[in-house]
């Protein structure tokens, strides 16, 4: 009788969960990068900030209501136009810098996960690299083409002596579904191609073919990652609802002990994505061996 890929799964998690080495090395490299990353966010967000106090006042920041919903979008303008030239000169330098930096440490942090769980891997951490600094490209598209969208909808919208408002977030949702389905569709190639690549030791081109032609082994993958898609947003549900448990006590807490909690729950729910989605790269490995290793020995 076949397995069901939840059924893998689910040994899967419990695989990972007896080696705590795969969590940790993928914490490490995420954030070997995430944290430096955060650090430079904060800094330039805190000068663009002060360099601009003086303007957003100008703009009526601290009248800023979604009560009045005209108001708000006045004002939102407003605070747009003074960010946007500040925000643009900084990720025209900071974005291109922080691509390359994820992708090389990805590269190599994966590779290095990857052959901790099965030493038998090729270790190609070049190819790796190449494929996730493709998937960040088109990543970077889909989001430009995202922005590009809502600015679209905005102009359509809300010119006029009438902003209409309910067609605004009509369109803003409608176009978010269709490019969280066009990403959905086509990032599948970018996921699995280098693993591909390393199982079958194959080439870059062969192994995104290879993506494209996965037979049977295709529905048990969809399966398990309608699983993760679920798993994902029950940890967000979650790390919402462990957030949320301390405002009650919040007149006998300072604000940094908020704070500190918030940043704890958030390092738990960074801490769990990631351990499934070290699960999700484990449960492809078995998977493709289940497949492919009884062809092998015929």
């Amino acid at each position: 009788m076949a397995i069901r890929g939840t059924q893998s799964f689910v040994h899967v998690l419990g695989e990972c969960w007896r080696r705590p080495s795969l969590l940790v090395l993928e914490l490490t490299w995420r954030w070997l990068f995430g944290i430096p990353l955060l650090a430079v966010l904060g800094w330039q967000g805190l000068h663009i900030y002060r360099v601009t106090l003086a303007q957003l006042n100008g703009v009526g920041l601290d009248q800023f209501s979604l009560l009045d919903p005209n108001r708000a979008a006045v004002i939102s303008a407003g605070i747009y136009a003074v960010l946007a030239p500040p925000l643009v000169r900084l990720f025209a330098w900071l974005a291109p810098a922080a691509v390359i930096a994820w992708s090389i440490v990805s590269g190599v942090g994966r590779n290095a996960v990857l052959r901790r769980y099965d030493p038998t891997l090729a270790s190609n951490p070049l190819m790796l690299v190449v494929m996730q600094l493709w998937r960040i490209l088109f990543l970077s598209g889909t989001v430009l083409f995202w922005f590009r969208a809502t600015q679209w909808s905005a102009a359509y919208a809300l010119s006029g002596s009438e902003p209409n408002l309910v067609v605004y977030f009509a369109l803003i949702i409608c176009l978010s579904l269709a490019v969280f389905v066009l990403w959905t569709l086509f990032s599948w190639i970018f996921s699995i191609a280098p693993l591909l690549g390393l199982l079958e030791g194959c080439s870059m081109g062969e192994s995104i073919r290879r993506s494209l032609r996965l037979g049977p082994l295709r529905n048990k993958l969809i399966e398990i990652n309608f699983i993760m898609g679920i798993v994902k947003m029950a940890l967000v549900v979650l790390a919402m609802v462990f957030s949320a448990t301390i405002v009650p006590f919040a007149a006998e807490m300072t604000q940094g002990s908020l704070y500190l909690w918030w940043g704890f729950v958030t390092v738990l729910y960074l801490a769990a994505s990631d351990f499934f989605q070290v699960a999700r790269l484990v449960a492809f490995i078995e998977l493709w061996k289940g497949f492919r290793q009884p062809t092998a020995v015929k």
